[in-house]
């Protein structure tokens, strides 16, 4: 999750099943993505998508093959204990649970430990 008016590192690039350009803001993002555009079963990508109501933005919207969407936050390790990260991560998933998206439709992707 990010603010709405992010001004850090950004990648813009083409991917497949996303439409227009893709802007990524960090590697574990940008991975995420690569990951998401390979598997068959996902019909769209969406990142960085406003949550209406607030000023943050969820990392990936997908769309599925059976219309079903998911949701992924991506956040590294070494962020996970920190509480504004804990109450943004806990502020998406109750958006999106209020929006119809089912407990297990709603994910935290987490960088690999070293």
């Amino acid at each position: 999750m990010r603010k709405k008016n992010y001004k850090g590192r950004c990648e813009k690039r083409t991917v497949a099943k996303c439409e227009g350009i893709c802007k990524t803001f960090d590697k574990l993002q940008s991975r995420m993505v690569d990951i998401l555009s390979e598997d068959r079963s996902v019909k769209n990508v969406r990142c960085n998508v406003l949550m209406d109501g607030t000023d943050y933005t969820s990392d990936i919207v997908c769309v599925m093959e059976d219309e079903s969407i998911v949701i992924y936050e991506c956040c590294y390790r070494n962020l996970l204990n920190r509480p504004t990260n804990a109450k943004l991560l806990q502020q998406s998933r109750e958006y999106w649970l209020k929006h119809g998206i089912q407990e297990e439709d709603w994910r935290l992707v987490v960088d690999a430990e070293k």
